[in-house]
């Protein structure tokens, strides 16, 4: 009862980590299950062309909120400012007055996007969906303070309240409409309620519109790396959508996004930890301090690895059976790709949890050098991959990216003080394991879509 008193209610950092951990795991979990009851719903709603079509407006709204980001939310997360209200009331500003050009950039590039996939609904589909970048303009900065302190019991509730507004709107729509529409405004309805909620239930001063010159002169000089470390992780994240998405039929790339969908659980739950824990942790146990902060921080990143390659395992080894369980004949194709994506993760989920340390030491320089190098070697990866083995290849080729790319790590974890060789060779064989008995277990579906899918 002492440690888990001593978890439950210490103030301490591996207290606060350790609860803040728990409730992320829970409010990623309890996510993932309203995200694929809505999705199981919305497949026998509409057609695979819908899922598509969302998932290219889908690229260019992620695309113009990583292109125009100045990395507000980790720079209140590091900054020792980051608890001062002029600097957050900035902040805040800058946020809104970025929304509300992002939406206005959305709705000049919907025309020709929709012709450069020759795809008209794009063009009204995307002004509307952009909305959602003006509404999250007035997101107040409550939230990253909570983050900045672990204090994530509040916005659990917050967050999945939105979703299962966002959810129960999209079917409804769905079923009234069949049409992709019910997803666009699911998402606009989503983001709004998400504001809404935040603004009344979140703790702390109320912003307001305030600009100072030395918070904007900070959040510049820190976000000008983490802009351009943006860009590339839009490239990096969506790459594979940008590509497939002109290269495959709407029906296939429909298909490919609910395979992406199923294998992206541990990525996400992954992204969700290090976004959210890791630069509070670095900032304040810096690894290069003492042998007492890495040891800490090996125990962390074991423990965080070893729940992603249980989830890689459990859907890569179960993804042809789960697709067939799940889903309509329609989307059977979509099971080889979540048991090989999933497997192509596995490199990405070893590094993952270094490009943070850089982040807490306010060397966003570093940050962006190995961003750059991530987005350069996956579209590499995808391109080459799709040349010589078609749909098949560019899921192998994202895998491969993740391997190429280990020497830039190593170069930024050693610069930290954060690189831990025994993790990774451990996981490095643990994951070759896994994926050698996946194949094995999949082999028939894997060759099947090797067959169907050559472009």
């Amino acid at each position: 009862m002492g440690i888990l008193s001593k978890f439950s209610r210490g103030s301490g950092l591996e207290a606060r980590a350790a609860r803040s951990l728990a409730l992320t795991a829970t409010s990623f979990a309890a996510s993932q299950i309203i995200r694929l009851a809505s999705n199981l719903i919305l497949t026998r709603l509409l057609f695979p062309e819908a899922f598509g079509l969302m998932a290219l407006v889908m690229v260019v709204i992620i695309g113009l909120g990583q292109f125009s980001d100045v990395g507000i939310s980790p720079a209140i997360m590091q900054s020792r400012r980051g608890d001062d209200q002029d600097f957050l009331n900035t902040a805040w500003t800058i946020q809104i007055f970025r929304g509300f050009c992002l939406w206005l950039t959305a709705s000049a590039l919907a025309w020709p996007v929709a012709a450069l996939y020759g795809e008209p609904d794009l063009a009204a589909l995307l002004p509307v969906a952009a909305f959602t970048l003006f509404i999250n303009g007035f997101r107040t900065t409550r939230l990253e303070t909570s983050q900045r302190h672990l204090q994530f019991g509040r916005i659990t509730v917050l967050d999945l309240s939105s979703q299962l507004i966002s959810v129960l709107i999209s079917i409804l729509l769905a079923w009234w409409l069949r049409s992709v529409w019910a997803l666009v405004v699911g998402n606009v309805v989503a983001a709004f309620f998400s504001v809404l909620l935040y603004q009344f239930y979140l703790k702390g001063p109320k912003n307001r519109l305030h600009l100072e010159r030395a918070a904007v002169h900070e959040l510049i000089h820190f976000g000008k790396w983490i802009f351009l470390a943006t860009v590339c992780g839009f490239v990096l994240s969506q790459s594979d959508k940008l590509i497939l998405g002109k290269y495959l039929s709407l029906e296939q790339f429909g298909v490919y996004n609910i395979g992406f969908f199923l294998a992206s659980v541990p990525m996400l739950l992954g992204h969700a930890v290090n976004n959210r824990i890791l630069i509070p942790i670095y900032r304040e146990k810096p690894p290069q301090v003492s042998v007492e902060n890495f040891l800490a921080l090996r125990r962390m990143r074991m423990a965080m690895t070893g729940v992603l390659m249980v989830l890689v395992v459990a859907f890569s080894a179960t993804g042809v059976w789960l697709v067939t369980l799940l889903y309509d004949p329609r989307y059977y194709d979509a099971g080889a790709i979540v048991t090989v994506l999933s497997i192509m993760h596995i490199p990405h989920i070893i590094i993952l949890t270094y490009d943070q340390a850089a982040v807490a030491a306010g060397d966003t320089r570093r940050f962006f050098v190995l961003a750059l190098a991530k987005a350069a070697f996956m579209v590499a990866g995808l391109i080459i991959g799709l040349e010589h083995a078609g749909l098949l290849g560019a899921l192998l080729g994202q895998g491969a990216a993740m391997i190429a790319i280990y020497p830039v790590v190593v170069w930024l974890a050693r610069r930290m003080h954060a690189w831990d060789p025994q993790h990774d060779i451990f996981f490095a064989v643990l994951g070759l394991l896994i994926g050698a008995i996946c194949f094995w277990l999949n082999w028939s579906a894997i060759m099947d879509l090797w067959t169907k899918a050559q472009i």
